[in-house]
């Protein structure tokens, strides 16, 4: 399931936007250790080394085309290969970040005490993950999945809800953290090109289903066909030609 940095930064920019606001929640003056976990292409990663440019700033991700591209990025960043489940920091972080990927892992119930216990007193964790798995981007592919002979493939990864309510989050980290706040925004999105919703969700929530339909050219194509078909009529594009694309994300910044 190799990941395209190409078309992941098609949408670039709308993006970018939730790691900033969540970059801005960061109360942190001068840290010495800062980890951006789940790194991707490194964009985000570059930037928390431009606010904090003293701080020894790593990059983790398992990618390798991913970090391919944080590392053509350059930035004096230090890019490393790591499962974002299993990765150790080594050394406790003053600050552990992590920007639209932790939505991937799962067990968040074990692994977000984990992060939190590598952070020093002091410290922050901050998480941005998409909470967007019940609307029609998500729910439509999961029809598209389960309408073909595709199914026992597809429909197993079309129904991942892999990020619980902002309540769970609180009851987990509230005991552990000297400060926490956690909030929720909805983004509108503006869209350009034609059918964009689906090139949205290419560069992240199809690729495992599309990854898992390799090996049958066919029953990708009519499976992807089935889901523009399906995204065209629920996005339609405005009057003006964009289409809008609401989106959901779930914020927490903990402190210890």
């Amino acid at each position: 399931m190799a990941w395209d940095p190409k078309v992941y930064a098609e949408f670039a920019q709308p993006r970018l936007r939730p790691a900033l606001d969540l970059m801005a929640r960061i109360e942190a003056d001068a840290p010495v250790r800062v980890a951006d976990l789940g790194c991707g292409p490194g964009n985000v990663t570059r930037l928390l080394k431009l606010r904090w440019p003293e701080a020894e700033v790593t990059g983790v991700d398992s990618s390798p085309e991913m970090l391919e591209s944080a590392r053509a990025g350059g930035g004096g960043v230090t890019y490393v290969d790591g499962d974002m489940a299993a990765w150790e920091a080594g050394a406790p972080l003053d600050v552990l970040f992590s920007n639209a990927a932790l939505h991937w892992t799962g067990d968040h119930d074990r692994l977000f005490p984990r992060l939190l216990a590598m952070v020093a007193p002091g410290g922050t964790l901050a998480v941005q993950m998409p909470h967007n798995h019940y609307a029609a981007s998500h729910s439509l592919m999961a029809e598209a999945a389960a309408a073909g002979p595709w199914r026992e493939v597809l429909a197993p990864l079309a129904a991942r809800f892999p990020v619980a309510e902002p309540p769970f989050y609180y009851d987990l980290l509230a005991p552990r953290a000297r400060w926490l706040d956690i909030w929720e925004t909805e983004y509108l999105h503006v869209l350009s090109g034609d059918n964009p919703v689906v090139a949205w969700t290419m560069g992240t929530a199809l690729r495992p289903l599309l990854a898992a339909l390799e090996g049958r050219p066919d029953w990708r194509d009519a499976f992807l066909a089935d889901y523009a078909a399906r995204i065209q009529a629920a996005y339609p594009p405005r009057s003006d030609g964009k289409t809008l694309l609401p989106f959901r994300r779930l914020f927490l910044v903990a402190r210890r």
